[in-house]
């Protein structure tokens, strides 16, 4: 039987924004908990509990409601715009004997054979959408691209999935591809026809040598008159 990270949760009567406010201030966050055919509950979640679950990766987590052990998923979740802290948090009961829709990591291993020849590998898709039993939830999905060639695509139809998994995303959903590496285009660099250089060093010596001759001395006017 898998083990599910378990959330303490407290109930909680008072409801308004100044009361939120007063819940975040001391560490709290302000959740609702609902499942079709009965009706919501307002609770509370210790925030550093919450924060540990999520990292802990999994997707259902245990709580304690009436003194009845259920099973939750994160249905949404509410972040503060600027802090981008979370401010509340919609959680759904599933029930380990029904299969449920989830978003699931992809994970590539292994050196595509496409790089061996310079080829660049790109992650084209990032998470894939399974259906399977709450209680076989992978924490993410591995894609060997070893085989990958250059040129070369893989789809979601390769992923290796248990027998109780079903794909739910298309299966000519592009994972990875290796793409050839780019040209490098060296710079075009203008050559001087012959001849261009020295008749630009004639011109000059030319426009120096009447320059040279403005410059010369005139007689002053005293001495003209003697």
């Amino acid at each position: 039987m898998a083990s599910y990270y378990k959330l303490t949760i407290e109930q909680r009567s008072e409801l308004g924004t100044s009361t939120a406010r007063s819940m975040r201030r001391n560490g709290k966050i302000p959740a609702n908990y609902y499942y079709h055919g009965e009706s919501n509950q307002n609770i509370a979640i210790d925030r550093k509990i919450f924060n540990q679950a999520v990292q802990s990766g999994q997707k259902v987590f245990e709580v304690e409601i009436n003194g009845e052990t259920l099973y939750v998923m994160i249905k949404d979740a509410q972040y503060h715009p600027v802090t981008e802290d979370v401010i509340h948090i919609d959680l759904m009961r599933v029930r380990r004997t029904e299969k449920m829709t989830f978003s699931i990591p992809i994970v590539l291993e292994g050196e595509a054979a496409g790089a061996a020849e310079g080829g660049l590998v790109a992650q084209v898709a990032s998470s894939i959408e399974i259906e399977c039993f709450p209680t076989d939830v992978p924490e993410n999905i591995t894609l060997d691209i070893s085989s990958l060639e250059l040129n070369g695509v893989m789809t979601a139809s390769e992923l290796n999935l248990s027998e109780d998994v079903v794909l739910i995303s298309p299966e000519d959903t592009t994972i990875a591809l290796c793409s050839p590496p780019k040209a490098e285009v060296e710079p075009e660099v203008e050559e001087l026809e012959e001849g261009e250089e020295g008749e630009e060093g004639e011109e000059d010596e030319s426009s120096e040598g009447s320059s040279d001759g403005e410059e010369k001395d005139e007689p002053e006017k005293g001495e003209a008159s003697e």
